[in-house]
């Protein structure tokens, strides 16, 4: 979805119009009008019930939707920690412990940290066609080179999240390319995702939002572009300062502005995507042939927004803004659901507990930072899941975050069992031309990990 090579006032008038006449024109007023007037983008190709193409949730399967937050309080571990639980509660389910995340989703977005945890999750082993990695690696991985992928930009300043979470540069830290670079090499490409993805960065020369899209890099090369690229585009580090496609035709420049300020939660955005994409979606008609489970990263305690003197730093006031947005976000996605909230969309969201309500933490570079903030967002999982409603507030659901996900598992599988007995495919992908040489684009990170769960 490529929208900033559009003027910048246009662009961004395109992007919130696409939005919000899903989610305001359609559902917002008359949601059961069946006279509804409604956008010429989103009207339904199939409307003939008689046709052998009609699909509904029933019957055909729905549209399988997975968004990941920027940023939290958790700065992504929440995010990590929910996918290692969910694959696990899917292998338990299945009986069947090879089954990954993309073996149950259609599409994945991911905004900021989210976007790296969506390629880490759905980059593809390119000698076995499978996911490269594992939740339970992922999670690993995420814990491990934590401190590298939020701080570790070799810019001067940093980009947003050190502007954001504050803490001084420290030289031994591994510069987020070389990370970026040894999780993913140099080869792999938004082409290599086993599954399409949505991933957001916010172009300085355009001053407007660009989507990475896995659907456009099967169009052209012109926008295919390197996952370590794509990676450090959305984390608003230095390396991106001058990111182009696999052609050179395209070129963006990221650095400094994280793709979650552009696009906290991409949630809207991937509802866009699919209800649009009728050639990958041809069946998606409407949110009731939706299946989403959204993510987020914990929002912060309030001491973290101003911890001594009762004043709101900068950025805190920027942390702020984010969570609200998101928040809105997710009421505005429920609303639209409307009667079938309960069964079509699942939010996974954390409040920061309060002992661990402090910048510090999130400031620190100390590794055993990473580890305390694992623990919160274990405690998260634990929370009772909250659910917003538009305009009514929000409501305590009698199961926590982590039932919640179980039960997002169960009907995961349900749906892969609908799709098994389906006459007709529900989705269709383009499907990747196999390299050449398959080793030589296989992460370096991979075989090490070959031994791991």
């Amino acid at each position: 979805m490529a929208v900033a090579n559009e003027p910048s006032d246009y662009g961004m008038d395109k992007l919130n119009s696409e939005i919000f006449s899903l989610l305001e024109s359609k559902f917002l007023f008359g949601y059961q009008n069946n006279n509804t007037n409604i956008s010429p983008a989103v009207t339904p190709t199939w409307q003939d019930s008689s046709s052998p193409f009609t699909t509904d949730a029933s019957s055909g399967g729905r549209i399988r939707i997975l968004s990941i937050d920027a940023g939290g309080a958790t700065e992504g571990l929440l995010a990590a920690a929910s996918l290692a639980l969910l694959e696990s509660s899917l292998q338990h389910i299945t009986s069947d412990t090879c089954v990954r995340i993309p073996d149950f989703f259609d599409l994945a977005a991911g905004s900021g940290v989210g976007g790296v945890l969506v390629s880490l999750i759905f980059a593809r082993d390119t000698a076995a066609s499978r996911p490269l990695l594992s939740a339970a690696q992922v999670l690993r991985i995420f814990s491990k080179y934590h401190r590298s992928i939020i701080h570790g930009s070799s810019s001067k300043k940093g980009g947003i999240f050190r502007k954001i979470f504050g803490g001084r540069k420290n030289k031994k830290t591994q510069p987020s390319d070389c990370v970026f670079r040894r999780l993913f090499g140099d080869d792999l490409t938004l082409k290599d995702t086993v599954k399409p993805v949505l991933i957001p960065c916010y172009d300085l020369a355009t001053g407007a939002p660009f989507v990475f899209s896995r659907a456009d890099a099967m169009e052209t090369t012109s926008y295919d572009f390197r996952i370590r690229e794509v990676c450090a585009a959305t984390m608003g580090m230095k390396e991106a300062e001058n990111v182009k496609s696999v052609d050179g035709r395209t070129r963006i420049s990221a650095a400094s502005v994280d793709g979650g300020v552009a696009m906290g939660n991409p949630a809207s955005t991937a509802i866009t995507h699919v209800l649009n994409n009728k050639i990958e979606f041809p069946f998606a008609n409407d949110v009731q042939d939706l299946f989403l489970v959204s993510i987020g990263n914990g929002e912060a305690g309030g001491s973290a927004h101003h911890p001594e003197n009762n004043t709101p730093s900068h950025a805190g006031i920027v942390k702020i803004a984010g969570d609200g947005v998101s928040d809105m976000i997710d009421q505005a996605v429920g609303m639209a659901f409307g009667q079938s909230r309960a069964n079509n969309y699942i939010r996974i969201q954390g409040r920061e507990p309060k002992p661990f309500s402090n910048s510090n933490l999130r400031e620190s570079k100390d590794e055993s930072s990473s580890d305390q903030l694992l623990g919160v967002a274990e405690e998260m999982l634990a929370q009772k899941n909250i659910e917003s409603v538009l305009f009514q507030g929000k409501k305590l659901s009698e199961k926590t975050n982590g039932e919640k996900l179980d039960w997002a598992a169960v009907e995961l599988v349900k749906e892969n069992d609908r799709r098994k007995k389906s006459p007709h495919p529900i989705v269709v992908f383009k499907e990747n031309s196999p390299r050449r040489d398959s080793s030589s684009s296989s992460s370096p990170i991979s075989s090490s990990l070959n031994s791991s769960p």
